[in-house]
């Protein structure tokens, strides 16, 4: 059994070589593990970021890495070799998760810093590496994710910025960032409006709302839609009836490209608007996000650590009244966040 960094590091020779093996990671990837079927020839990246499930620098340095790895050994092949792979599977390890989206704890630390240059740093990490999904990695593959669970703000763009999405039944996706007086900058409106739309794709960012897989299939958002348990099983069908069409398939995302292109520059610029934005929020703003970051770090663990730190919990009626969100959300740790509203009776009293 070889592990992945291995096998990139040698010289491929045959798709024979990899039938006898699985791509297992090394420790220097923390944040996913890596698969590789020979069946359907893909990898499966399966992502399980640490301490929180959330897209933080590590991972996306560690990604990076590989994307980097992969476009390195397809150039420097033999010229007798037969690239092996031909799907990238963007999964999540963690049950019920596929990611809650940007690191919330970072955004916090740099607008409450005034450190803009790192919060651009880490902006620029994820549309560089959206990029590269959106164009192949420069290379002959097509890249899937697999949503089972929920899939929020940046950790949405993430899979929008693949090929196919295939998700789950009951699974949830969304742009919160509205809730905080921000929007989701990473690319998400040029890869939903190249899917829906620019009308229809504005409107599902400043809903704020958390659609069902269902409803975004219905858009046309999601392009498969798997049974609640069924996800890998339905990606495998799906790669065992698309192999057959690969170069079609190649060609259609060429003939995409060209039709309703996302250009790195374009990226790049509305990232720029974004990190303005976020480093304008206002103090009620930064309450409003802290809702959110208590749905990554879990709340046991904000309320341990506030403990410790002799901090105050936001009051219930420091939450703004937010109309067509569905709640509750569910964190890493299994927890309800309910959707805090003033109750009627209180009010009634209060007239």
């Amino acid at each position: 059994m070889k592990n992945i960094r291995s096998l990139l590091a040698a010289e491929m020779t045959t798709a024979v070589d990899y039938e006898q093996s699985t791509i297992r990671q090394e420790l220097n990837f923390t944040q996913f593990t890596t698969r590789y079927d020979p069946k359907t020839s893909a990898i499966w990246c399966w992502m399980h970021p640490t301490p929180r499930p959330c897209i933080n620098t590590q991972i996306l340095d560690e990604v990076a890495l590989l994307q980097a790895q992969l476009t390195t050994t397809y150039n420097n092949q033999s010229s007798d070799s037969i690239w092996p792979f031909r799907h990238l599977i963007l999964a999540s390890k963690i049950p019920g998760i596929y990611s809650l989206g940007g690191d919330l704890e970072l955004f916090k630390h740099c607008i409450n810093n005034n450190d803009k240059e790192r919060l651009k740093n880490y902006a620029h990490k994820c549309i560089n590496l959206l990029h590269q999904n959106i164009n192949n990695l420069e290379l002959p593959i097509t890249m899937i994710a697999l949503i089972q669970g929920q899939a929020l703000g940046g950790g949405l763009e993430t899979a929008l910025s693949c090929d196919i999405i295939i998700a789950e039944r009951g699974s949830q996706m969304g742009f919160p960032e509205i809730l905080f007086n921000l929007f989701p900058g990473m690319g998400a409106y040029n890869l939903l409006a190249r899917r829906i739309g620019p009308s229809l794709a504005e409107r599902v960012i400043l809903s704020g709302k958390i659609y069902s897989a269902e409803e975004f299939y219905e858009m046309g958002i999601v392009d498969v839609l798997a049974g609640k348990g069924e996800g890998e099983e339905t990606v495998e069908k799906y790669l065992g009836s698309h192999n057959q069409s690969h170069n079609t398939i190649r060609a259609m995302k060429k003939i995409r490209q060209l039709v309703h292109p996302v250009t790195h520059k374009n990226l790049s610029e509305i990232v720029d608007i974004w990190v303005d934005a976020a480093m304008g929020l206002s103090k009620k703003d930064m309450v409003k996000l802290e809702r959110l970051l208590h749905v990554q770090k879990g709340l046991k663990d904000y309320r341990s650590d506030a403990a410790n730190r002799s901090e105050k919990m936001p009051r219930r009626g420091d939450w703004r009244k937010i109309d067509d969100v569905e709640f509750p959300l569910t964190t890493h740790l299994g927890e309800n966040i309910s959707h805090n509203r003033r109750q009627t009776s209180r009010r009634k009293k209060k007239m």
